[in-house]
């Protein structure tokens, strides 16, 4: 573990180090933290500020979601299937500033009706595609009821999941973030891709 990744979490007052294999399976894959190195350039990206409230599918402990609404004093859901890393996430929330502004969710993602202020989604692989498809017809499903555009961030993509999104024509690829550049040995699927899910 460096040194950014607890440095950020003594700075938001959370612990969420550490990856967690409880009920994960064929389909609802491990919880892993997202690096803070990563994160920071999603804050700096633009494509997030006040205005906007994201969706982190498959919170976790809710790093995501607690650095995000304080670094771009967003808002922010976190969307949960593991009743362990949801009483985390829930712990963290008491502890963390602008925790007020996060609403952790223990729910199954294919169950969770969109609202109509959610603009922005996040997924670090939280799951296959078989249930990526269904959370993918709820948000479309969100925009036709409540039209508007919405930005889907994948963090790390799966081979999986970058040959389905491809597939989807109400999907625009509008940018493709590098989260390691400079490295000489670096992963390809080390990047933020960003989608924009259009209403129309």
């Amino acid at each position: 573990m460096t040194d950014l990744e607890n440095d950020w979490d003594k700075l938001l007052h959370i612990k969420t180090t550490g990856r967690d294999d409880t009920i994960s399976d064929l389909v609802r894959y491990p919880y892993e933290p997202t690096d803070y190195t990563v994160l920071e350039q999603l804050a700096r990206s633009g494509y997030i500020d006040k205005r906007n409230t994201v969706v982190d599918y498959g919170c976790g402990k809710g790093r995501v979601s607690f650095f995000l609404t304080s670094q771009t004093k967003c808002h922010a859901i976190g969307i949960e299937y593991n009743p362990r890393l949801y009483e985390r996430a829930c712990t963290n929330q008491q502890t963390t500033p602008r925790g007020n502004r996060v609403t952790l969710l223990q729910q199954d993602a294919v169950n969770f009706t969109v609202p109509e202020q959610v603009d922005c989604c996040f997924f670090f692989n939280p799951f296959a595609v078989e249930i990526l498809s269904t959370v993918l017809d709820n948000l479309q499903d969100s925009c036709k009821n409540a039209p508007r555009d919405i930005l889907l961030i994948f963090y790390y993509p799966s081979p999986a999941y970058t040959e389905y999104l491809a597939e989807l024509s109400h999907l625009t690829l509008i940018d493709t973030i590098d989260c390691r550049p400079g490295e000489k040995y670096s992963d390809p699927r080390e990047k933020l891709l960003v989608f924009r899910l259009s209403s129309q």
